[in-house]
């Protein structure tokens, strides 16, 4: 979190607003899925990858910019140019309320964290690079993660051929392998139509909590052994790349988490925020004092 330019208090407030009246008119409308904000606003080339980076964004932190920009910079697999990143926020999340940040706070974030990104992605190629490469902020009201899949496959926002590369850490692919979010026939083959087209890339999560890099790799070694074919899981989502793992944390480097954020914040640690926010929405928390209340979930 080097030192820069804090961030323009009637700027934040437009853009609050601008959400605030934006999320209210989606929350009335019939659609599920909408893009709010793109950056940069000039016209890019039609994409035909698209990397999803759907979170709670409660808030933005290093370990997303981290995924966002390996899968950008360094996805092994062939992705088809040009490329485009949604980071989307679920207004209806399955497990987790709308606190402590609103939901326009967390907007007001993502716009940030976004030229963060185009930021971090220039120091690492150069700036023509993160200039080709477009971001979208967008907002759905459905918590599941196959329907959020067709709802932007269904959206005008895109081209119906495109592939969609959904980033997310292996605490989340967790849940997404797990049968019981896929009622009433609790069955992972519910997945069949978007991992036949799509993709997923997993970040891996070595913490106490999700063990070691080994036992990770161990969990998606059993689905491509066929040991998932109970719950409807097929080995070939493995077998041929549907769903990979890609680097992390690496060894020895602090655990990112929006639960360390916000005990940063009451602390008012900030050199623990510079380990664990990109330097615009760092300041942007600041500025606002978003996470002083009393809140321990993630």
């Amino acid at each position: 979190m080097s030192a820069g330019p804090a961030p323009d208090n009637t700027a934040m407030h437009r853009s609050l607003g601008k959400y605030a009246s934006a999320l209210k008119e989606f929350a009335s409308s019939p659609s599920n899925f909408r893009i709010l904000h793109s950056l940069p606003s000039t016209a890019l080339p039609t994409p035909k990858t698209l990397y999803v980076l759907d979170s709670s964004f409660n808030p933005p932190t290093l370990a997303h910019l981290s995924i966002a920009t390996e899968a950008l910079l360094r996805d092994t697999q062939p992705s088809p140019s040009p490329k485009r990143l949604l980071l989307l926020l679920s207004t209806q999340n399955a497990d987790k309320a709308p606190r402590p940040a609103s939901f326009d706070q967390r907007l007001a974030m993502m716009q940030i964290f976004a030229s963060d990104i185009h930021s971090n992605i220039a120091s690492q190629s150069s700036s023509a690079k993160a200039e080709e490469i477009g971001i979208d902020i967008g907002v759905t009201k459905l918590p599941y993660f196959v329907d959020k899949a067709v709802a932007i496959s269904e959206s005008d926002a895109y081209p119906s051929s495109i592939q969609q590369v959904h980033l997310t850490g292996f605490d989340t692919l967790i849940r997404i392998l797990d049968p019981k979010y896929y009622p009433p026939e609790k069955k992972l083959s519910i997945l069949d139509p978007f991992l036949e087209k799509h993709r997923l890339m997993v970040t891996y999560r070595t913490d106490d909590e999700w063990g070691a890099k080994q036992v990770q790799d161990e969990y998606l070694d059993n689905l491509a052994k066929g040991k998932r074919e109970q719950d409807g899981g097929k080995k070939e989502w493995v077998t041929e790349g549907r769903i990979v793992m890609c680097a992390g944390k690496q060894e020895g480097e602090e655990t990112i988490s929006s639960t360390k954020v916000r005990e940063a914040v009451k602390k008012d640690d900030r050199q623990r925020l510079k380990r664990l926010l990109s330097d615009g929405v760092a300041q942007y928390v600041l500025k606002e004092k978003l996470y002083l209340e009393t809140w321990n979930k993630d």
